[in-house]
């Protein structure tokens, strides 16, 4: 049985069909292209698509040969997709290969990133753990007078810490009294308390200044000192603020502390706070141990102190506190020597360093 003329037209239109797709595939330029020619071909409105719907209008003797001829060129044509796919996908490669190519013989770049010191990272840890517990950021001028740093702290013209060899004194104007770096961060509670109304509770982190340097000592340091002032504290709760603090300073809940008579001429009664530890000839650990360590000193606020600020001690009454910052950090993060804090090593602050994005918080934690 012979096919019809309109059989014959599509068979013969197939190879020339067949010679567009080549062509067409062959030419495509990249991936892009390829897929809007697999469209035009093999799409619901593609052109081997629209020939396989034509089969309805053929005789049904001549269906069968005609949809196999279909079939043979769908499947060639999807094979020579499916080759070029594989080949501009390997060329795209080889190009993003030369477009991104390392020299691995080139010397490393270093990257040079900052760091958080660690003086910055305890006086955070510490301005943290206080604010839990209430207290404010109080600052203060770095050069202070007589009355501040000496005098509305009940310290005499004869106590030691006035003389030259504690203090730094600059060049007065004739007839008056030199101004001084501040020996402590104290003058920053005279003056909260001076300007202020009752009840007080702050902290005053920040530098200081005595005349002296060695591993353990430096010429400027940085301290934090607390106060709180109102009409019913006691020495209890003083206590219990301190060793709240130095467990969550320390991160550990099973830090031993004892307080120790002690001498302040700005507190009455005065004491020394110490922490349980374990000495070793390598290193010292920090809540261990039978030993102890002098962390801070403490004590209820002397009320000469209350008279010079306008406060009266029969109705007001107070703690206070002070601690060595640097010493913290020494302490915390097993840092040996104090003077390497300010030589400005980058090495070893990339060594001691913590990232500027990871603050300190309780409830994420002070060291991460």
């Amino acid at each position: 049985m012979s096919m019809d003329a309109g059989t014959m037209t599509m068979l013969e239109g197939l190879d020339a069909l067949r010679a567009e797709i080549e062509a067409s595939l062959r030419e495509a330029p990249d991936l892009r292209a390829l897929d809007e020619a697999r469209v035009a071909l093999l799409g619901r409105k593609g052109r081997v698509t629209d020939l396989a719907k034509g089969l309805g209008r053929l005789s049904p003797e001549d269906r069968p040969a005609a949809g196999q001829a279909i079939n043979r060129l769908k499947a060639e044509a999807e094979a020579l997709l499916q080759a070029r796919r594989d080949h501009l996908a390997a060329a795209e490669m080889d190009a993003r290969l030369q477009a991104e190519r390392v020299d691995v013989t080139l010397p490393a770049r270093r990257r040079s990133a900052g760091a958080i010191h660690p003086v910055s990272q305890v006086m955070d840890e510490i301005v943290a753990i206080f604010a839990e517990m209430g207290f404010a950021v109080a600052e203060g001028p770095d050069v202070e007078d007589d009355f501040h740093n000496f005098t509305a702290l009940n310290i005499p013209p004869e106590h030691p810490s006035r003389q030259m060899m504690d203090t730094f004194y600059l060049e007065p104007e004739e007839g008056t009294v030199p101004f001084v770096l501040r020996t402590h961060t104290s003058p920053v509670q005279v003056r909260t308390m001076r300007t202020g109304k009752p009840p007080f509770r702050v902290i005053a982190p920040g530098r200081t200044y005595r005349s002296d340097s060695d591993a353990t000592h430096t010429p400027m340091f940085h301290q934090c000192e607390g106060l709180l002032i109102d009409r019913r504290t006691h020495m209890g709760h003083l206590k219990g603020c301190l060793i709240e603090f130095v467990r969550a300073f320390f991160e550990r809940d099973d830090i031993t502390t004892r307080f120790r008579p002690s001498y302040f001429p700005f507190t009455e009664p005065s004491a020394e706070m110490d922490v349980g530890c374990r000495r070793t000839k390598d290193e010292l650990v920090v809540g261990e141990g039978s030993d102890w360590l002098e962390v801070l000193g403490c004590g209820m606020v002397h009320p000469k102190v209350l008279k010079a600020v306008g406060l009266d001690p029969a109705q007001w009454q107070g703690f206070a506190f002070g601690m060595g910052i640097d010493r913290m950090a020494m302490l915390k993060y097993g840092i040996p020597d104090l003077r390497t804090f300010f030589e400005g090593d980058a090495g070893w602050l990339r060594h001691y360093g913590f990232s500027p994005l990871d603050l300190p918080t309780l409830f994420a934690g002070l060291s991460r």
